[in-house]
């Protein structure tokens, strides 16, 4: 039977969240956002191969509330994903290693999506597209 009074880890109660932290998970659970979202993507590929009954479905499906955040959460997902892995390849060529650097590229990387984000959405709501 395990000792019950043996001390815990001491960083488990001075633990304290970082920038870079918080980018580093949000890296990995967009990658994986990517993935599940590519699903909606495949399905409005189908569907439009499918004809225009079936595209028409996906339209409104997609053009509801609900999935319009979808696809601007997977849109986002998609940019930090890209920023994020620009900023991984920079630091993988030896560069921005520096605490200030890596703090200031963490926060470059999630001001650079979110701006893309809305640049897109923009051009695409005025366009009259996004589904």
């Amino acid at each position: 039977m395990a000792d019950m009074q043996r001390p815990l880890s001491p960083h488990l109660q001075i633990y304290k969240w970082q920038v870079q932290m918080m980018t580093s998970i949000l890296h990995r659970a967009t990658g994986v956002a990517l993935a599940v979202g590519t699903l909606l993507v495949l399905w409005g590929l189908l569907s439009l191969a499918g004809g225009e009954a079936s595209f028409n479905q996906f339209k409104v499906c997609t053009g509801s509330p609900l999935g319009l955040v979808l696809l601007l959460g997977w849109s986002w997902a998609l940019f930090y994903h890209l920023c994020n892995g620009i900023r991984h390849l920079i630091q993988d060529a030896g560069a921005g290693y520096a605490i200030p650097q890596f703090v200031r590229s963490s926060w470059l990387s999630v001001a650079g999506s979110i701006v893309l984000t809305v640049l897109v959405w923009a051009y695409a709501l005025m366009a009259g597209g996004a589904a």
